[in-house]
């Protein structure tokens, strides 16, 4: 527990002169925000999700086979506009490719701008959300997620994927101690999983028991913080910042 305990200290306040400085969390901070806009899309917009596509090709199954309460058009709306987000992402990471830093703050000013204006389309509708406010609200989180899923992979931080749990759960179960692995990376892995817990109970009880764009309200701010803190960090350069070899 103890070496958890540590793990998961070190992901919060990591050392800045490890290859990855101050980007566990701040991808943290994006996995949140994952949650809260699943919650949204989920919850308000009719059993659809705009980040997690696993779950959105499962829903786009069921909704092609004739299955209540899912929409094929709009689950397949979120698949189209994250790919275009994620091809936004990737010429990002392209052309910052020698600056982590600047690849993240890039990103994380394209997806701010996505949430705020979901977040004015939402306040200025009613819910439940249908019809053309529906799909520009899709269109616009799944433009987001997709460049946020991109930039996370180009910079390439263990466990800290930010839309994906499926490979965190599973590491952290095939690598403990009871499997016979050494156990390693429990702590990060388990803050990832909390992240997104986290987002996803706020968005919830936000929707349900307040307005249904607050959960875009809170993840525009986690954003606006996340970037404000990436522009501030990549003014002191550090070796965190250098790109990191191509995985094999």
């Amino acid at each position: 527990m103890l070496v958890v305990l540590r793990e998961a200290w070190t992901t919060l306040v990591p050392d800045m002169k490890d290859r990855h400085g101050p980007l566990p969390p701040l991808m943290l901070a994006l996995t949140v925000v994952t949650g809260l806009v699943d919650a949204f899309s989920f919850l308000a917009l009719g059993h659809v999700f705009v980040a997690n596509m696993t779950g959105n090709v499962v829903l786009s199954g069921f909704a092609l086979a004739g299955a209540a309460e899912f929409s094929p058009a709009a689950s397949l709306t979120a698949l189209g506009a994250f790919v275009l987000g994620a091809l936004l992402g990737g010429r990002i990471a392209h052309r910052a490719h020698a600056d982590r830093g600047r690849l993240l703050f890039l990103a994380l000013v394209s997806q701010t701008g996505l949430v705020l204006a979901a977040y004015v389309i939402a306040q200025a509708g009613d819910a439940p959300f249908t019809g053309g406010p529906r799909y520009w609200l899709i269109v616009s989180l799944a433009l987001g997620m997709g460049v946020q899923n991109a930039a996370a992979r180009a910079l390439k931080v263990p466990d800290l994927m930010t839309t994906v749990l499926t490979f965190t759960i599973t590491g952290m179960a095939s690598d403990s101690r009871a499997a016979g692995g050494s156990g390693s990376k429990a702590g990060s892995r388990l803050l990832s999983t909390v992240a997104m817990l986290t987002g996803a109970l706020c968005g919830a009880l936000a929707i349900l028991h307040g307005h249904p764009a607050l959960p875009l309200l809170f993840a525009a701010l986690v954003l606006t913080i996340t970037t404000a803190a990436t522009f501030a960090l990549t003014r002191t350069a550090g070796s965190w910042t250098a790109p990191l070899p191509d995985r094999p």
